[in-house]
């Protein structure tokens, strides 16, 4: 029945490969279970509560992904979006956070709104096939980047942006046995390589003294302090609007890049489409809807999915296993925070080395994409490689989404060839102009 129900055999998978690729995404996004409640706490919510709530939201837009929409695509709060919530909207503005949670309440329901009248679905579609490609090989660099600076390779560095950090610190170190470890077993087409590669690095963090093992159980934190807490009343100041069409800029477009990026690398666009995108775009609006309820940030894709697709995961049991594990986080918190938890640096910080270098893999395998984009097309290159470029440069997804939708139809018209770039194309590049030209 499971089979049959989540398309397995078409999509040439197994259940065992499906449960292994949730897993494995699981491990790799389960830092937003201890950063969200850090996070949104600095605003003043109940930690405790965030983290049910992103517990419980997570695992509805997961299960809700997986069956409606049959992806490999799991859910949860979004980072960005969770600091624009906190230090901009409630700490940067003044801005309640009961409001705050209203207002992402109602950027869910406009993003329902687009979602029903295929407004959305018409976005996704319209993207020419040399974006689409940018797209997912500049989430490819930026996935990479996130993971060299997690496994403290790369570090902040003013004069000139970035630098090579530490490589001889025990974090680093343990990441480069974990890349190592797993790029062989990858290179050796071992079935759940990158799992294997993460629970080894795991076992030998423990052996360091890196990995602390937090023990197993714990009973859920309340909800009640963050439950339905929305005040809607507030809604009527004048600077709602603009913090409504920021989340749901912000929320729209990191979607998009998502939904692209891994739908790509999952074969799940074989004419350049996604089939289900309406279906993976309600999933989105509702986990966000009820994620504002609950009390937490804007809940939406996330491009750590890539890592469970790198796996094998290949259909939307891959994202109910990650709804489940979610919800076991509620009583295992311990246990998730020893193999998923930060290490914390000799002169202040915190990474991930453990789960970095599934990071760095699953990035040079989303980049192998760059083959498809026709390079000797002046405009279509060079529009690909403004989006590949602005992603990590800009360390955002939705802004290198935006520099290639501005760059495409300027190039064409340039070149005599406006009329190849689809018309909502030159709506959105008009769009954006204003936005970057008005908006702070």
């Amino acid at each position: 029945m499971i089979k049959r129900f989540f398309e397995l055999d078409e999509r040439k998978t197994t259940v065992r490969t499906e449960l292994a690729a949730g897993l494995t995404t699981f491990l790799t996004m389960a830092y937003i279970l201890f950063v969200q409640p850090v996070v949104l706490g600095a605003a003043g919510m109940d930690p405790g509560a965030v983290f049910t709530a992103t517990c419980l939201s997570s695992a509805l837009g997961c299960v809700l992904m997986g069956v409606l929409a049959n992806y490999p695509i799991a859910q949860a709060p979004l980072m960005g979006e969770n600091f624009f919530f906190a230090y901009t909207v409630v700490l940067g503005m003044g801005v309640a956070w009961p409001k705050a949670l209203a207002l992402v309440l109602v950027s869910g329901l406009a993003f329902l709104a687009l979602t029903l009248t295929k407004i959305r679905e018409a976005l996704v579609n319209s993207v020419p096939k040399a974006l689409k490609l940018a797209i997912a090989s500049g989430i490819g660099l930026f996935v990479a980047l996130i993971g060299l600076k997690e496994a403290g390779l790369v570090v902040a560095n003013p004069p000139t942006l970035v630098k090579l950090g530490p490589v001889a610190s025990k974090p680093a170190l343990l990441a480069l046995f974990g890349f190592a470890l797993t790029a062989g077993l990858m290179a050796r087409k071992v079935r759940g390589s990158i799992l294997l590669g993460m629970l080894a690095t795991a076992l030998l963090g423990g052996f360091l003294g890196l990995v602390k093992f937090a023990g197993v159980f714990s009973a859920p934190p309340s909800l009640a302090p963050t439950f339905m807490k929305l005040d809607l009343a507030g809604l009527l100041s004048r600077d709602s609007a603009s913090i409504i069409l920021i989340f749901l800029f912000m929320t729209l477009f990191d979607t998009l890049g998502t939904l692209v990026g891994v739908g790509m690398q999952a074969g799940l666009m074989p004419e350049g489409k996604l089939e289900r995108a309406p279906k993976a775009l309600l999933c989105d609006a509702f986990a966000t809807t009820a994620g504002a309820c609950l009390g937490t940030s804007t809940v939406s894709s996330y491009i750590e999915s890539a890592t469970g697709v790198a796996e094998g995961g290949r259909t939307g049991l891959t994202a109910v296993a990650v709804g489940a594990l979610f919800l076991l986080s509620l009583f295992f918190a311990p246990l998730v925070q020893s193999v998923g938890g930060a290490v914390a640096l000799d002169g202040g910080g915190a990474i991930h080395p453990v789960t970095a270098p599934a990071l760095i893999l699953v990035g040079s395998l989303m980049m192998g994409m760059v083959k498809e984009i026709a390079w000797d097309d002046f405009t279509e290159a060079t529009a690909a490689f403004i989006t590949i470029a602005a992603i990590p440069f800009t360390f955002n997804i939705a802004d290198g989404i935006a520099a290639g939708f501005i760059a495409y139809p300027l190039l064409k018209a340039c070149a005599g060839m406006g009329r190849e770039a689809p018309p909502l194309l030159w709506a959105l590049a008009a769009i954006f102009l204003l936005r970057y030209a008005f908006l702070k």
